[in-house]
């Protein structure tokens, strides 16, 4: 391996790390996450107003918005967990690119980087 190639491939290393550092899917999961559950809130409370309509009719009025919203942020959760899993599939092409590339650099190998 001449040096050009070595800096090349440190440099591609440096770079996958970085890119590797902020991983995408992790948030796009949380918002998935915090949605459903929010949603799933929504959902029992818009059911509760329906249960309650015939002690309270005057609740009527709150029923549809908080359906919608419930709606609404299970939708977003879902497109952000589509999101996330393409997301997900890119990060474990690089991450594999990433072990190769720091198996081709020895960083792996203990003994490879004692002092002789």
């Amino acid at each position: 391996m001449t040096v050009t190639t070595a800096t090349a491939d440190q440099q591609t290393l440096a770079e996958l790390q970085a890119v590797l550092a902020s991983r995408q899917s992790i948030l796009h999961f949380a918002h998935f996450t915090v949605a459903t559950v929010i949603a799933l809130i929504g959902a029992g409370t818009t059911s509760k107003l329906i249960w309650d309509l015939t002690k309270k009719p005057q609740l009527e009025v709150y029923v549809a918005p908080v359906a919608v919203v419930s709606a609404g942020l299970l939708i977003y959760g879902f497109v952000r967990y589509l999101y996330g899993r393409s997301a997900l599939k890119v990060e474990m092409v690089q991450f594999g690119q990433l072990k190769s590339l720091r198996q081709k650099l020895n960083l792996d190998d203990p003994s490879a980087l004692l002092p002789r």
